[in-house]
């Protein structure tokens, strides 16, 4: 059974065949070429004594010989000058601008000698003397025959006619590469000088700046030569950029709509010339041309996926081994996008955003005058609308993007000059802390107490609304795939957020109606973070970063009057308080339950404040708020806000602390209870590590409490934390028999008998060095008995200082009723025995050694 394709497919596949038959019979024919010509080469004997490696060379022929070109012609042209300038005084300048005439026709027309023998880079060396010597010809002709001629007016006709000269001498000259640059960069002065020399206003010297960025988009568009283009271009983007700048400046300085008017058309004819040049740009291309052979296939699929090599000269296939003939073919690369035409999109899109701001500039600057100062942003803003609204999408799409994205600039430049506006909005409340309850002020301006021009931006909510309704049109008309989506609902919904929150002080609203009011910009947002179906979403993100802000703001202004406080207060901790159990997700529940604790430790304070409370009973009002996050989060254990609440009880406790540090007997009050509510939270499981923090607020509310109590004896300070701390290495070394002693019991008995030792050295009464040499001799015989080293070493030598301390009166007398030779004597004995017995000390040594080793 036999299965014909159809006649298109067929026909595709004959192509491609045919395709590959005459790529594989180019590559032969291209080796046989290579091994024909290797054949009639005469093979030169080697010498054997020559070296096997040849010298490296640091520089190659080609490049010392465009060094001694460049350097001969720069000796040339420094010649020219000086022998146009100082040398031959007594020819004359006549005569010296003959001799240099004729020299320059003779460097012009010299590379067309050299160009035919195939010498181009001397010819180019040569024609860049020409070129030099031309400039020099010009200043010449200036001296002798125009000796009278304003320089700036003689420089614009000059530097316009070389430009001219220069372009048709590269023209005909096409091999070389200076003289068309050159042209180009001499066209960019004829306009400007010509502008100066007329003393023109600063309008005609911006359109002398748009006519030679004119010249630049042609030159770009149409002109020829490897550097002219990218060069062109250059020249158009800083003359349009300089033309665009100063009659945007002029435009804004204007005072009228009939001095507005003539930057404008100005700035109108920068559009045109942009927008041209956008439309002209060639669309950059994909991929480079099809070989030769892929041409004849109509469309078909590339023959073959390898190519020949060509070797340097051309002839035949080579290998990266240029003496080696190549034995394989090489893979053909990829097509890669034409370098040149490669980067026209991106020049189209900026041209199109540069006529868009310029149009902008224009339409807006012409109607800035006949409005208030406060809509002069505005009307930028909406002619930056309009221009949106009139972009068609049948336009080519770099153009549709750079006049997009010329609106965008605008209104985002919009949207920065009203941020002042909300900003002093949001912070200025602040000043209220230090003030409380002073008073509610009569409008929102007064409360905010800012020296910021209001009658300028009471129309910024305006704009900001604008801006965020742009945002939320551009998420409607994207892709429901678009990556812009969520950045530009994010946008609409924090500049909606700010529109409205700064819209009171633009109205100056009075102080109710504007507490009010942000207390809804508050819960507003906070409803869309907790209704979110996508709670971790950058939106649900927004709209509670708002929801916060806002709760911040209007707490801080609500402390001008009492009333506001405790009610700004109370509503916060509901709808925090709600959102915390209704949300969902892993951001809005934790937030919402560390703002309603702080909202909470805030009502607690107010209630202090409003009974007239010392600072120290506040502390204890609101050492409530901990105890109650740490019930609250015991109950919920594992959910996401119980952290969050036991880390902001926390924080309301460290304040509640510092509130009674003034009264002692309080704070020690508020230690001990901060120290249950830390026991309390430590019997969890997950919690344990808490308990450290339970145990130092518990001894620090006994210090507190003893110091309160003018007790100076040390050991009642210091057995308070012996006790529990030898209790602990009691339940330590049972759990763990190989515990040190010195971890388990050393730090629990170095915090008594340290302390108590330095007060009995200094102790004349007998008591307290009687116990603690009793204390000491117990814990010595303990860790005798119990074998533990920290115990005996410490005992030991506590019972030693005690006992030297106790003895050294009697000392002292004895030695002083002594003869004087006698201490001595005994000194010299001693040492004679200790010399006499040295060994047998040592064994002993070593074997105390030993054995307090072998204790733990």
């Amino acid at each position: 059974m036999e299965n014909a394709p159809p006649p298109a497919e067929e026909l595709v596949i004959l192509d491609r065949e045919l395709g590959q038959i005459e790529a594989r019979r180019a590559q032969l024919l291209a080796r046989r070429a290579w091994l024909l010509s290797a054949m009639q080469q005469p093979i030169a004997p080697q010498n054997p004594f020559a070296p096997q490696h040849a010298p490296h060379n640091d520089a190659s022929p080609r490049s010392a010989q465009n060094v001694l070109l460049t350097l001969g012609g720069i000796l040339l042209t420094i010649a020219a000058v000086a022998f146009t300038l100082v040398s031959w005084g007594h020819m004359g300048i006549g005569g010296r601008s003959a001799v240099l005439g004729a020299v320059t026709a003779l460097a012009l027309a010299a590379p067309a000698l050299l160009l035919r023998r195939g010498l181009v880079s001397t010819a180019e060396s040569v024609g860049a003397l020409g070129l030099a010597l031309t400039v020099l010809d010009a200043y010449a002709v200036h001296r002798v025959a125009a000796p009278d001629t304003d320089g700036l007016a003689y420089a614009a006709v000059s530097s316009a006619a070389l430009a001219a000269l220069w372009a048709a001498y590269g023209l005909g000259f096409g091999r070389l590469r200076l003289p068309l640059p050159a042209a180009l960069i001499t066209a960019q002065l004829p306009f400007v000088l010509w502008a100066l020399a007329a003393d023109a206003s600063p309008l005609t010297l911006t359109w002398a700046l748009l006519a030679t960025a004119g010249l630049d988009v042609a030159v770009a568009l149409w002109g020829t030569g490897r550097a002219v283009r990218p060069l062109a271009c250059a020249g158009a983007w800083l003359t349009g950029a300089g033309a665009l700048l100063s009659a945007g400046a002029m435009s804004v300085a204007a005072t009228n709509s009939t001095d507005a008017l003539r930057p404008g058309v100005l700035l109108l004819a920068v559009a045109a010339l942009a927008l041209f040049a956008a439309w002209r740009a060639p669309a950059p291309q994909t991929a480079a041309p099809l070989p030769q052979t892929a041409a004849a296939t109509s469309g078909s699929e590339a023959p073959s996926s390898h190519t020949v090599t060509p070797s340097p000269d051309g002839r035949a296939p080579s290998s990266p081994d240029s003496e080696t003939p190549p034995h394989t073919i090489a893979p053909a690369p990829h097509a890669a996008p034409a370098p040149r035409a490669a980067g026209w999109s991106s020049h189209a899109v900026a041209a199109s955003a540069v006529a868009g701001l310029a149009v902008l500039a224009a339409v807006g600057g012409v109607l800035r005058p006949g409005v208030p100062d406060a809509w002069a942003v505005p009307v930028y803003v909406l002619c930056a609308v309009a221009l949106l609204a009139v972009v068609r999408a049948n336009l080519p799409r770099p153009m549709v993007l750079g006049l997009a994205g010329s609106s965008g600039a605008v209104l985002a430049a919009g949207a920065v000059w009203a941020l002042p506006l909300v900003a002093v909005t949001l912070l200025g409340p602040g000043e209220w802390a230090q003030r409380a309850w002073s008073g509610a002020p009569a409008g929102v301006r007064e409360a905010l107490s800012s020296e910021l021009p209001w009658s300028r931006t009471s129309t910024a909510p305006l704009v900001l609304l604008t801006v965020a309704a742009v945002a939320a049109a551009t998420r409607r008309l994207s892709a429901p795939d678009s990556t812009r989506r969520a950045p530009a609902a994010c946008v609409a919904l924090a500049l909606a957020w700010a529109a409205a929150y700064a819209t009171p002080a633009a109205l100056d609203l009075g102080y109710p109606a504007a507490v009010t009011l942000y207390v809804l910009l508050a819960a507003a947002p906070l409803a869309l973070a907790v209704r979110a179906t996508a709670p971790g979403s950058p939106l649900a993100l927004t709209a509670l970063a708002c929801a916060v802000a806002s709760a911040l703001s209007v707490s801080l202004l609500a402390l001008a009057a009492q009333a506001a406080t405790f009610a700004v207060l109370g509503v916060m901790l509901a709808l925090f308080g709600a959102a915390a159990v209704l949300a969902k997700g892993a951001v809005t529940p934790p937030v919402a339950a560390a703002a309603a604790i702080v909202y909470a430790t805030g009502l607690a304070g107010a209630a202090a404040a409003s009974a007239e409370l010392a600072p120290h009973h506040a502390g204890l009002a609101i050492l409530a708020v901990p105890a109650a996050a740490a019930v609250l989060a015991a109950r919920i254990r594992d959910h996401v806000t119980a952290l969050p609440m036991e880390v902001t009880g926390a924080a309301a406790g460290l304040l509640a602390i510092g509130l009674t540090v003034s009264h002692a007997p309080t704070l020690a009050l508020v230690l001990a209870l901060s120290g249950v509510i830390a026991a309390g939270t430590a019997v969890r499981a997950d919690r344990r590590p808490v308990g450290y923090a339970a145990a130092a607020l518990f001894v620090l509310a006994t210090w507190v409490r003893l110091g309160a109590s003018d007790v100076v004896t040390p050991e009642a300070y210091t057995l308070p934390v012996t006790i529990p701390a030898l209790a602990i290495g009691v339940l330590r070394r049972r759990r763990d028999p190989q515990a040190s002693s010195w971890t388990a019991y050393g730090p629990g008995l170095a915090a008594t008998l340290l302390p108590s030792l330095i007060a009995a050295w200094g102790d004349e009464h007998w008591l307290r060095p009687l116990l603690l040499g009793a204390a000491a001799l117990a814990v010595t015989l303990t860790g005798a008995r119990q074998r533990l080293q920290a115990l005996l070493v410490l005992g030991s030598a506590v019972l030693t200082l005690v006992a030297l301390h106790e003895l050294a009166p009697y000392v002292v007398q004895v030695v002083g009723a002594l003869p004087r030779w006698l201490p001595p004597a005994l000194a010299g004995l001693l040492l004679l025995a200790v010399g006499a017995t040295y060994e047998q000390r040592l064994r002993d040594a070593r074997r105390l050694r030993d054995t307090l080793g072998r204790m733990r």
